[in-house]
């Protein structure tokens, strides 16, 4: 059975990945600051991911006789505005160079860490080169937030330099929903300023997972980062009459079908083989 360090596993998405991973087959030694609800799947361990002593325990297995086979680095302060800047950054990069070193430790070669949206230029109040965004364009951070999650990808692009044989996918998650949060969804249709921020994205946090298990099973080496979201936006709207009211001279790399997201999944489609399974509308 692989075993799985879930890093951030009591967090919105963390609980969504240790659950699909249990339920795929995998062992996980799931890590948190905070205990997750009862009834959790997985071995769950308190850990400080600032120290990098403990993620070299937990990734060596020092507790269970041998080194996991994977970690996915969920961990962090989720997004801007809920620490100082300094308190963000402080928490958010050395915690992610402490794992992507003790998995070099540990000689774990498949790593799939948690980037984010804002790395590609959120709240676009500097509109975006094109729609739909994607992977293409150098990364456009706005905020310290970001910053630091383009550093941590950065920090990922020279690990798997200095390890031709290591794997490092960073999935740049858009803003994670539960099937209870939809229904505040209504309360966006008359206003399509309310989340042009973010381009109108969301990914249900069983997507997510999904995501993260198919980025475990991935078959390539080196570093790739990939845009998560759902194939769909938050808005009933047809997505070209979104992006011709909010963003008029932004290019479409090419004509907007329906409802279609604007933070294209086409690279996770093609490499990894995502497909979106939980649309905002069917759980309403």
């Amino acid at each position: 059975m692989t075993r799985v360090v879930v890093t951030g596993s009591s967090g919105k998405l963390g609980r969504f990945v240790v659950e699909h991973l249990v339920e795929s087959g995998y062992e996980v030694v799931a890590t948190d600051r905070v205990a997750p609800p009862p009834g959790s799947g997985g071995r769950f361990t308190v850990a400080d991911l600032t120290d990098l002593g403990q993620v070299v325990e937990l990734l060596t297995g020092v507790d269970e006789g041998r080194p996991a086979d994977a970690v996915v680095h969920l961990s962090a302060i989720p997004a801007p505005g809920l620490a100082t800047n300094a308190a963000t950054f402080r928490n958010n990069v050395p915690g992610t160079y402490n794992v992507l070193r003790a998995a070099q430790v540990a000689g774990i070669r498949n790593v799939v860490t948690a980037s984010s949206e804002t790395v590609l230029g959120l709240p676009f109040d500097v509109p975006p080169p094109y729609l739909p965004v994607d992977e293409e364009y150098d990364p456009l951070p706005q905020s310290t937030y970001s910053l630091g999650k383009v550093l941590e990808e950065e920090m990922a692009r020279h690990f798997t330099r200095w390890d031709p044989q290591l794997k490092i996918a960073a999935l740049r998650f858009s803003n994670v929903m539960r099937p209870e949060d939809y229904a505040q969804f209504a309360s966006w249709q008359d206003d399509a300023s309310a989340r042009r921020w973010n381009l109108w994205g969301y990914i249900d946090g069983r997507d997510g997972a999904q995501a993260v298990r198919l980025a475990l099973e991935a078959g390539f080496t080196g570093f790739e980062a990939f845009v998560i979201a759902n194939a769909d936006t938050v808005m009933t709207r047809p997505s070209a009459d979104l992006a011709a009211e909010i963003f008029p001279g932004v290019p479409l790399k090419r004509p907007l079908e329906g409802r279609e997201t604007l933070l294209s999944i086409e690279k996770a489609r093609r490499v990894l083989g995502y497909a979106p399974r939980f649309g905002w509308q069917d759980e309403l």
